[in-house]
């Protein structure tokens, strides 16, 4: 079996891609992206159609429902479940996806002893209170972390109250075990002003495909609780329903404004 990750911005055609190659190449496909594990989130995060999935076996699609729970050991579980299903029936593997963090764990691995599955309910301060508390005694590990990034204080925090070590002395104490190694990555490029064109038209087509019904929807059934009601797309969305977002057209802007896919090359950000 062999495996690769074909990494891309948004609307650089990696999906499509990655259809293609799988078909040629007997492949089935792992989604590295944090918004198509949702089931009904079909839009916002832009995941391919059943009609465009076709025959090829997808991974990371509709995985949850977007009030359960999916993290990076989810993704890790799911990654082994696709190697493993690609094994057992002598298929590759394609992972795509924009998700760096999901990447960045395959190639580095994660460390063990701290289930990030635990809630915020263990938290005795809060999310704010979390943060000046562990940047002000572990400013090494915090420096790289913003303050309104929920899931990463809440871990750093976790890692605190379950091991009495701040993250940057456990990490050093719990050394991480690379998970794919020798992953070969090619990443698409585009030239910047042709990338814009295209994120632009991706955009409006979210848009005219029925974004907004959708979040209303989504909203209805699972409330804002959810942190993938938190995630670029929603919250714009969420803001132009209640008003502070004047018109579709500042929707569309708002929206191109904050999508900066984080990619990874290697072991490094991009």
């Amino acid at each position: 079996m062999k495996e690769i990750a074909i990494i891309g911005t948004t609307a650089s055609g990696k999906t499509a891609l990655s259809i293609e190659l799988a078909a040629k190449t007997n492949s089935i496909i792992l989604s590295l992206d944090s918004m198509c594990v949702y089931k009904e989130a079909n839009i916002v995060s832009a995941k391919p159609s059943l009609e465009e999935r076709g025959d090829i076996i997808h991974f990371g699609i509709d995985e949850v429902f977007l009030d359960e729970d999916f993290d990076v050991v989810s993704f890790i579980e799911t990654y082994k479940k696709a190697k493993e299903f690609a094994q057992k029936n002598s298929k590759n593997l394609i992972i795509v996806g924009g998700t760096g963090f999901y990447l960045k764990a395959l190639i580095d691995g994660l460390s063990s002893g701290i289930s990030t599955k635990d809630k915020i309910e263990t938290m005795d301060i809060s999310l704010e209170d979390a943060y000046e508390f562990l940047l002000k005694n572990d400013f090494e590990y915090m420096q790289k972390i913003e303050k309104n990034d929920r899931y990463r204080v809440e871990k750093a925090y976790l890692i605190y109250k379950n091991s009495g070590l701040f993250p940057s002395i456990y990490f050093k104490k719990n050394l991480k075990t690379p998970i794919a190694p020798n992953l070969k990555i090619f990443e698409i490029l585009w030239e910047k002003e042709e990338l814009h064109k295209r994120v632009d038209l991706r955009t409006k087509q979210m848009i005219e495909q029925g974004l907004i019904d959708e979040i209303i929807f989504l909203e209805k059934k699972y409330s804002r609780k959810p942190n993938a009601m938190s995630s670029i797309g929603v919250v714009e969305t969420l803001d132009y329903l209640d008003g502070k977002i004047k018109s579709k057209k500042e929707l569309e802007e708002k929206i191109l404004q904050n999508d900066k896919t984080p990619l990874i090359k290697g072991n490094f950000k991009i």
